[in-house]
């Protein structure tokens, strides 16, 4: 019998788009003889619909068209069953869809944060890629530095600041030029694809940075902005129990950061990978990244203590920021559902995409095997020993 693999993506995140491309090329890439697939797509709503032309990227050319064809749908836990129920339920309306496993392909705020993973958990059906807690503290750029720096992975120094930073600006610019000076980078705390990321040189261009990064978050970070910078990734596959580190790469960008227009549109037309591939498997680079041997062994065994440290499980990718001027290695941030899912990182080593999907839907099977022996509930008689006076006494006057 297959497996009923349920592909989420979408969502209302600015990734929305890049997550589209990304799941329905993995579903193309699913070994159709062990996989039932159904793509799910997640409206910027939060509304889910399957059928239709959901799983035909031509379709999402216009989306209120696509709607209009598909099907909206709730997940439903019956039995023991995960089912997809039609949404209004009507008397001869579409029969329910039952899936095996869900597998998230989604970028970016409100869902590869861990919104989605904590939905689908509370579902109770089993997913592939990183839990709620991993995916959060990978998504929150502050909160990720801290925990590796805590570990002792290197990262540059930044500072966190607010819309409440924000209102008193001259403040918030003064500080910033006295703690990190220029160059400066400015970044959302919990975007990607490099959206509203940009470099300032002077106050002029830092008004313009903040108010770009505002835009996207009530939260950003400023950091000093590394001008001689080489950037090189690395994926990681696996869990907390065996994680193996990809090879490098060394994208390529036509500014001072690696853009979104670099990422999505570029056509990856300098790319010594050759494919026509859509997404992030467009980017021009160079595979493998044109470095020394021992800054290649120090990258790949960063990138997979990061991964156990944070705990994630599947596929991630880690960016790492190499100064030109000192030599020095950052890791610059992780991407816990990488556009792509980094497949082209692992084809050169002769891992196939559709062996790397095998891979997600084992470790999410191995996860819920290791969740299954956890208690996760504790049987006591204590709503029938306390009256609910007696909880509201007993909560008024103790802590």
């Amino acid at each position: 019998m297959k497996i009923r693999v349920g592909v989420i993506f979408g969502g209302r995140s600015v990734e929305h788009e890049v997550s589209i491309i990304s799941a329905l090329q993995a579903m193309a890439n699913l070994n159709k003889e062990k996989y039932e697939a159904t793509a799910i797509y997640l409206t910027k709503d939060n509304e889910l619909y399957v059928g239709g032309e959901t799983g035909n990227i031509e379709s999402y050319k216009d989306i209120p068209a696509l709607l209009k064809i598909s099907q909206r749908v709730i997940p439903v836990k019956e039995n023991g069953h995960y089912l997809l129920v039609a949404y209004p339920q009507r008397l001869f309306g579409m029969k329910p869809i039952e899936l095996d496993i869900v597998l998230p392909i989604v970028h970016g705020t409100n869902v590869e944060d861990g919104t989605l993973m904590g939905y689908i958990k509370t579902w109770g059906i089993p997913f592939a890629g990183c839990d709620v807690t991993s995916a959060a503290v990978g998504m929150d750029k502050y909160i990720m530095k801290t925990v590796f720096e805590d570990n002792d992975i290197p990262v540059l120094p930044c500072r966190r600041y607010t819309t409440k930073d924000y209102k008193d600006l001259d403040k918030l610019i003064a500080d910033i030029e006295g703690a990190i000076g220029y160059p400066v980078i400015i970044k959302p705390v919990n975007s990607g694809s490099s959206v509203g990321i940009s470099i300032a040189h002077d106050k002029e261009g830092l008004i313009k940075s903040l108010d770009s990064a505002f835009t996207f978050s009530n939260t950003i970070i400023a950091e000093h902005a590394i001008m001689e910078l080489k950037e090189i990734n690395c994926s990681v596959l696996g869990d907390a129990d065996e994680a193996k580190a990809s090879l490098c790469e060394e994208p390529y960008h036509s500014n001072e950061i690696l853009s979104y227009e670099d990422k999505y549109m570029s056509g990856g037309k300098s790319s010594k990978t050759g494919g026509s591939s859509k997404g992030m498997a467009s980017v021009a680079r160079t595979i493998p990244a044109p470095i020394p041997d021992d800054m290649t062994k120090r990258i790949r065994e960063l990138a997979v203590r990061a991964f156990q440290c944070l705990n994630c499980s599947g596929v991630v990718r880690f960016d790492f920021m190499i100064d030109g001027a000192t030599g020095e290695l950052y890791l610059n941030e992780i991407n816990t559902i990488p556009g792509s899912l980094s497949f082209y990182l692992w084809e050169p080593t002769g891992l196939s995409y559709e062996r790397l999907l095998d891979r997600l839907i084992e470790l999410a099977m191995k996860r819920r095997r290791d969740e299954e022996r956890v208690t996760f509930s504790f049987e006591t008689n204590i709503l029938n020993q306390t009256s609910l006076n007696g909880l509201k006494g007993s909560k008024g006057s103790g802590t």
